[in-house]
């Protein structure tokens, strides 16, 4: 089908509460040039119907004439079909320009809005979206699909004070003709892109150039910090392009979000979204960064066709990062972060269980939400397959001449699985009787781990794993052996690695890391991803003492990787999890729209 293309979102007015009362909402016009296939005939009637969400339609117009529209039956997840008449008959290659004002929610599910008091400066409102997977109709009415890509252009009104920016070009600014307390920003995204890559934000924001490409964006309290975490970003750049071909977006921008954020980035074009957990002052969460760049190739580039092939975006997305991450930090440091993601591919495996249909590497998503299917299985399952093919076929020079020409292939284009499969074939043609013993059908569509296990450089792991079979075997008596000499030659990305594999054994007794704290002190410890294991090792323990602190980080950001399995972690506790459910209830209004519901799930506290 042919895409809704160009987009021109004309005159959108972002407000909050002030600005009319009691209402906080994007209102918009735009503008899409759509030909024929994109609608489609019915009963002789030229129909084009567009995903919406909870969004409000004033008018439309085809081609400057009045188009009649009904919305179709809501949906519990996916929202309500809009279905525009054409006021005329169409032919084939046809265009036609159709025109909508329309506006959204206050509770849109792609936007959250925050009063002054919930940001670092406390003076001024700030609203940003998230659109992945299906939200972006929750802004304005589109073909919400990967399927279809788009180009954009935006012209974005806001208060005087505040900066907007979207996940495109900045092409500059100008007053508001009909508000002198405002401006208009204006943007152009050139390249086709699939709807849950529009992205916009508006805050009192602040940049530092950190390259000749890049700008960190954050709130005044947080952009210098940012700015150092950040600043490995340029070299990252020029690595992945060395293996995946020249970087096409222009612009590399970083955003630096509030907490509530729910992910760890999001690779938004030109703009790439980033939760403020990554802030550790020692730029050892940068993995992070060197994921959302990669995307730039394969997830933005080379796009799954459908949510069920989210392993095409996400698992190339791990491998390429962590080619990335061998280039700067050396091969023995890549096998180290990719046995990392075997065993969160355990825990995950572990929490949804071995035979749930979503742990497939290409589930069946018929009626299913993709928010509520999310997990780390088509990153580190995708990943683990990708990584074993590498080994089977030659190695890490031979398989990134693969991954290259795979891009080169598809770049513009939305695949699925298969497609992806006809092309290694075809590239790797004089290794077929290598690719046919691999057992397809259970990579793809069995749950579970994977039917084989690549292999893992251990030098950097044997520390961990020597010094949680310690823990694991050591009795009461045993305790006093252990000292803070322990981790004096551990790197940070040792200790996380330490406490996953503690967090795959049985709960340890509560004396033991009641011990751990007494020696390693881990509860002074700021860089999240530790912190995070820490505590989920302390509460799987029952130890009570750990119940505030987990509260605390359970509440304090709004990442889904960390708030979700710590909520879970205390409902399962019988100790705490009326308090889990009443701290939840007292937090809800502030989370962001997709961590509510999904830890609203968890908890049964389903609105």
């Amino acid at each position: 089908m042919c895409g809704v293309f160009p987009l021109k979102w004309r005159g959108a007015r972002c407000r909050k509460d002030g600005d009319k009362p009691s209402e906080s909402c994007v209102r918009g016009f735009f503008a899409c040039v759509f030909y024929y296939p994109s609608c489609f005939l019915s009963c002789g009637i030229f129909l084009l119907v567009l995903d919406t969400k909870d969004l409000q339609v004033f008018k439309v117009t085809v081609n400057g004439q009045d188009a009649k529209f009904v919305f179709g039956e809501k949906h519990s997840f996916k929202g309500t079909p809009l279905e525009i008449t054409l006021p005329f008959e169409l032919s084939r290659g046809q265009e036609a320009i159709v025109e909508i004002s329309f506006e959204s929610s206050p509770k849109s599910s792609a936007l959250q809005w925050f009063t002054p008091e919930q940001t670092s400066g406390k003076k001024h409102p700030f609203l940003f979206s998230q659109c992945q997977a299906t939200h972006c109709r929750a802004i304005l009415p589109c073909q919400d699909t990967p399927a279809v890509k788009l180009t954009y252009y935006a012209e974005i009104s806001v208060p005087k004070e505040l900066v907007a920016l979207m996940s495109a070009n900045r092409d500059g600014e100008m007053p508001d003709p009909e508000d002198s307390s405002r401006k208009i920003y204006c943007f152009s995204q050139n390249v086709p892109i699939p709807c849950y890559l529009i992205a916009l934000v508006v805050g009192a924001l602040e940049s530092r150039k950190i390259g000749p490409r890049t700008l960190v964006w954050a709130e005044k309290e947080l952009v210098d910090k940012s700015a150092y975490e950040f600043a490995e970003a340029e070299a990252m750049l020029k690595t992945a392009e060395d293996l995946a071909g020249p970087y096409v977006w222009g612009q590399y921008d970083l955003l630096v979000l509030p907490p509530s954020f729910p992910y760890g980035g999001m690779e938004n074009p030109c703009l790439t979204f980033v939760t403020p957990t990554l802030l550790v002052s020692d730029r050892s969460l940068s993995n992070v960064i060197a994921h959302e760049i990669s995307h730039s190739w394969t997830g933005n580039l080379v796009t799954n066709k459908t949510w069920e092939h989210f392993w095409l975006n996400e698992g190339h997305t791990v491998y390429l990062e962590r080619r990335i991450g061998g280039r700067l930090f050396g091969e023995q440091f890549r096998h180290f972060q990719a046995l990392g993601g075997w065993r969160e591919l355990q825990n995950t495996i572990n929490t949804l269980g071995d035979k749930n249909p979503v742990t497939n590497l290409v589930p069946n998503l018929s009626e299913v939400d993709p928010d509520v299917a999310y997990s780390s299985v088509p990153y580190e399952k995708g990943f683990a397959l990708l990584f074993y093919l590498e080994q089977l076929l030659g190695g890490p020079d031979v398989f990134i001449g693969f991954l290259k020409a795979y891009i080169q292939q598809f770049a513009y284009k939305s695949i699925v699985t298969e497609d992806w499969k006809k092309f290694l074939y075809s590239y790797f043609k004089d290794k077929v009787d290598v690719l046919d013993k691999v057992d397809w059908n259970s990579w793809f569509h069995a749950p579970g781990m994977p039917p084989v296990k690549p292999t893992y450089d251990m030098t950097l792991a044997n520390a961990c794993v020597a010094l949680s079979q310690r823990w694991i075997k050591a009795k009461e008596s045993d305790l006093g052996s252990f000292s803070s000499a322990d981790l004096k030659e551990m790197s940070s990305h040792q200790l996380i690695e330490f406490l996953a594999l503690l967090l795959l054994e049985a709960p340890l007794p509560v004396s033991h890391v009641q011990r751990m704290q007494q020696v390693y002190d881990f509860n002074a410890i700021n860089n999240s991803e530790i912190r995070f294991r820490w505590l989920r090792l302390c509460i799987k323990s029952k130890w009570e003492e750990a119940i505030p602190l987990a509260l605390k980080m359970a509440t304090d950001q709004g990442r889904l990787k960390f708030t979700r399995p710590l909520f879970r972690d205390l409902y399962g506790f019988d100790k705490c999890r009326d308090l889990a459910v009443k701290t939840f209830l007292e937090h809800r209004a502030s989370m962001h729209p997709v961590t509510s519901m999904l830890v609203g799930k968890d908890l049964k506290q389903d609105q």
